[in-house]
């Protein structure tokens, strides 16, 4: 493909990425609302959330694994179609158990589509050349991730749209892509002869993530870390992956490859994407939250407060993933990312529900610039160690870890942060001489609805407590930065595909 073509295929591909992101960030902010609309339960609340992270993250390797093995544009636009639809039936959801699996679906549509994109770009563009491409995917990312907030709100609190439009908005967007694709992107469809899919590996992998995330979710709230719940859930979902380890070290074709992602830099690439997917998850949860509540900002304010965390990412992965064209070096960058990335968080660690706005948006710029630097630069790594065939599941195995660090870092940080709620809360009802009792120390997110001295506790407690969850985020970076400076340096190749592998004959590629 030309330049000119490349990038008319680009354009479609970030309209898909941006679609499929934006879909899981845009409904954070109305869900109160849709959930009061549909009368459904705390506990629904959660598995709204829940059931579109589990299906995305469960199934993000083995869409990576199809993309090595079949046509890369059909599958992509059948995950399109699979998004589409499911939009428009979570749009006309009538009760939030009809949710709740429509949101499965669409995490399914959602998964394919995040991973399917960064294969097609890898198929198209050489390593050294993906760095300038790969700073438009993170600009993209980033804009969804902290625009999504803002323009929920916007559309929850227009009284001629409502709701359901955080559904609906997708659906043209998706039709436009569909389009697009179709027209511009042209890659070569390549058949392999004795094609086997790991069936009970993918299945495997998906129940024992799918039972881990759920014992997450609940653990705390609805039981005890030890207790026998603890033990069934956690053991059995160990047990589980464990099965599925052993499985993929026998199957021909593994959806998970074992002898790639337990070399030396995909295994440290992974590990530094934990702290990554982190990053990136739980500062757009966390800070919407802590401007809302801990502030007392509207939903739309919020969003407009988190600008400088998108900057951040916005400048930092375009200038970074230009210069790591120019350069062929990753390595700098990502250290400087995550060192960058740790100095944010441990700024935010300090803040509380009086901290300067301008003290706040100045952390918020760092972590932005941290996951900018890193986020996309750690899938170049990995890509440039691996042949074009096992380009889907090496990218697939990242970007699944990457999930599983931002989805598992979201439920446990969430979790600190209502342990630390309610004690703060506690606090301050006893320093106040007001009864515990009446459900005042519950920690109800309807702040507006609360008497005027326990709305101030209340505000006071989530302000407090978020810099304890940060800090705590600030830990697990700095686990990051070290796999990082393991890494070893290397320069990226110009060629889509290892000249090695390139010039092995047909015997040698069905058996690795």
């Amino acid at each position: 493909m030309t330049h000119r073509q490349v990038l008319e295929a680009l354009s479609g591909l970030l309209l898909v990425l941006f679609v499929a992101m934006i879909s899981g960030t845009i409904v954070s902010v109305a869900l109160p609302q849709i959930i009061g609309a549909l009368e459904g339960s705390q506990s629904q609340y959660t598995w709204v959330v829940t059931a579109s992270l589990l299906a995305s993250t469960a199934s993000t390797p083995i869409w990576g694994k199809l993309a090595d093995l079949f046509n890369k544009k059909l599958l992509l636009q059948i995950s399109i179609t699979i998004f589409m639809v499911s939009s428009l039936a979570c749009g006309f959801a009538q009760n939030t158990g009809q949710l709740i699996a429509f949101r499965a679906i669409q995490g399914l549509g959602m998964g394919a589509l995040q991973i399917l994109v960064q294969v097609v770009i890898a198929a198209m563009i050489s390593p050294k050349e993906r760095g300038r491409y790969n700073g438009y995917l993170g600009a993209v990312m980033a804009v969804a991730t902290v625009g999504g907030p803002l323009l929920g709100g916007l559309i929850a609190d227009t009284s001629w749209l409502g709701w359901r439009w955080c559904f609906f908005i997708a659906v043209p967007f998706a039709v436009a892509a569909l389009a697009l694709l179709a027209k511009t992107l042209n890659l070569p469809t390549q058949r392999r002869a004795n094609v086997s899919i790991d069936y009970w590996g993918a299945t495997l992998i998906a129940v024992g993530v799918s039972v881990l995330l759920i014992w997450v979710t609940f653990v705390g709230n609805d039981f005890d870390w030890l207790s026998w719940q603890t033990a069934v859930m956690a053991g059995g979902g160990v047990l589980v992956l464990a099965l599925a380890t052993w499985i993929e070290s026998k199957v021909k074709e593994p959806v998970v490859p074992l002898h790639v992602i337990s070399r030396r830099t995909p295994a440290l690439a992974i590990l530094a994407s934990l702290a990554v997917g982190m990053a990136m998850f739980g500062g757009a949860v966390f800070l919407g939250q802590y401007f809302q509540i801990g502030r007392g900002y509207g939903p739309t304010a919020a969003g407009l407060l988190t600008i400088p965390m998108m900057a951040g990412v916005l400048f930092s992965s375009t200038i970074s993933g230009r210069m790591v064209s120019r350069t062929g070096q990753t390595k700098p960058f990502i250290l400087v990312g995550l060192v960058i990335l740790f100095l944010g968080f441990t700024g935010l660690a300090t803040i509380d529900h009086k901290t300067a706005l301008v003290l706040v948006s100045a952390y918020m710029l760092a972590v932005g610039i941290g996951v900018g630097m890193s986020m996309q630069n750690l899938v170049l790594v990995i890509q440039n160690t691996v042949p074009l065939r096992e380009i889907g599941a090496a990218s697939g195995a990242i970007t699944f870890f990457r999930s599983l660090g931002g989805t598992v870092g979201v439920s446990v940080l969430g979790a600190v942060l209502a342990n630390r709620v309610a004690s703060n809360i506690a606090e301050g009802l006893a320093k106040a001489g007001i009864p515990t009792g009446g459900g005042a120390a519950g920690g109800s997110l309807n702040i507006a609805a609360l008497p005027e001295p326990i709305k101030v506790i209340v505000r006071s407690a989530y302000g407090d407590a978020t810099g304890h969850i940060f800090l705590i985020s600030a830990g697990i970076t700095v686990v990051g930065l070290i796999a990082a400076a393991f890494l070893k340096p290397a320069k990226l190749r110009d060629s889509l595909d290892l000249p090695e592998q390139a010039a092995t004959p047909e015997p040698a590629t069905t058996t690795a």
